[in-house]
């Protein structure tokens, strides 16, 4: 049993501290910049629109003109031409003159206002209006989107679709974003067999390895993977100390409990790490460590697939987010009331599998398992994550509780 387990903030706050952001940046193409992280802000080239141009179709005209119109006493004005988006009208407004004008088209010099169509009524090459309009009323002004030098979005932002798209308005075709933090990935365990190959007696297919790359992926990570490797501490340290050399961080899996077989703990003792926490106040995956050795990181997680999953999340994303300099994004929630009682030791924190469901007009939350840290496929028969912070002893039922979705409710 472990003697001490320390708290996921303290363990965090040995080790954060201590990761600086990847001194590594590249300039990608848009069309492959979503999903990266900014390594710079990025301002505005221009102003966005350059021109005041017209927000609705009408016509141009000056505001001041139509002060006074109505449908019983309309202003008549001779239209001088017509505007469009990229044939915009040559010349000057008068006083008392319009141009006809297609919504996104520059606003002609001499006008400061648009008047919509159904405020007016066309006769021959007269316009009448029928209801005034205030000074820039339907224009949109220029630089009223974005102004030049303003920063369109800040360094440590993960881009979104919309955000290239807001790029390639201003002209951008490539962005600088921060190169994928390097992760080596070890796997340990005389038990374990790559999916694909025949098992023997007593083995089980290496799911969490193929769970914890993917996750790498997802967050932006580079994984390189070193494959399985027996239960020797000698050969840990060397395939250890050889992803340390190759990359800015090491994930291993398994070997990670306080039995005679889980050399993965001692070989990274043996580095003579700077920073070491070895077993931690969650639940599941008590086991779960990380330790800090010549500046980079070592997180150890559990073999048992909902363990390391937790392990992930509560040690490898907030460092993983650190090196790309980018904040955690908010996850999707929602409320429920929850169909049997949860509890949990006090001082540790629980991540509990829940399936969500609407029942009536209510949201309803099943919990399906606390323990049972190698039943992985609660996570796919689930669609959140209910977590339970340290100083609680649970929830009973009945209680509502936000859950984390991984999945919209069934």
């Amino acid at each position: 049993m472990f003697r001490y387990l320390v708290s996921i903030n303290e363990a965090l706050g040995q080790v954060l501290p201590n990761v600086g952001v990847i001194d590594c940046v590249e300039e990608v193409d848009l069309q492959d910049a979503v999903g990266r992280v900014l390594a710079k802000d990025v301002e505005a080239p221009f102003d966005v629109p350059p021109f005041d141009r017209a927000a609705v179709d009408g016509y141009a005209v000056r505001a001041e003109d139509t002060f006074g119109s109505s449908r019983t006493n309309p202003i008549r004005l001779p239209v001088r031409g017509f505007s469009r988006p990229g044939s915009p009208f040559n010349g000057t407004v008068g006083p008392g003159e319009a141009v006809e004008i297609a919504t996104g088209a520059p606003l002609p010099p001499g006008t400061n206002a648009v008047v919509p169509y159904e405020d007016t009524r066309r006769d021959g090459d007269h316009v009448e209006v029928y209801r005034p309009v205030s000074v820039y009323g339907n224009v949109s002004r220029a630089g009223e989107d974005l102004r030049k030098g303003e920063t369109i979005l800040a360094r440590g932002t993960r881009l979104k679709p919309w955000d290239v798209a807001v790029f390639a308005s201003v002209g951008y075709t490539s962005l600088p974003v921060r190169c994928p933090p390097r992760v080596g990935l070890v796997a340990t365990g005389n038990e374990v067999v790559e999916p694909g190959e025949p098992l023997g007696e007593g083995q089980v297919y290496n799911s969490t390895r193929v769970m914890v790359e993917s996750m790498i992926r997802e967050l932006g990570g580079r994984p390189k993977y070193y494959g399985i490797w027996p239960d020797d501490e000698e050969k840990l340290v060397g395939v250890i100390t050889h992803a340390l050399e190759e990359n800015d961080m090491v994930i291993t899996t398994g070997g990670v409990s306080v039995g005679k077989v889980d050399h993965t703990v001692r070989a990274v003792q043996s580095l003579r790490p700077d920073v070491f926490v070895h077993g931690v106040a969650v639940r599941p995956g008590r086991p779960n460590s990380v330790a800090l050795v010549r500046g980079k990181p070592i997180v150890m997680l559990s073999g048992f697939p909902v363990a390391a999953l937790v392990g992930f999340e509560v040690f490898a994303r907030p460092i993983l987010l650190a090196m790309l300099g980018a904040a955690d994004e908010p996850r999707p929630t929602v409320r429920g009331r929850l169909t049997r009682r949860i509890a949990k030791p006090v001082n540790v924190k629980a991540f509990v599998r829940v399936r969500v469901y609407r029942h009536g007009d209510e949201v309803m939350v099943e919990p399906l398992a606390l323990t049972g840290s190698g039943v992985l496929s609660t996570l796919s028969r689930g669609n959140g994550l209910l977590i339970v912070p340290e100083d609680l002893e649970g929830y009973d039922e009945g209680d509502i509780v936000e859950v984390q979705l991984l999945r919209p409710p069934a």
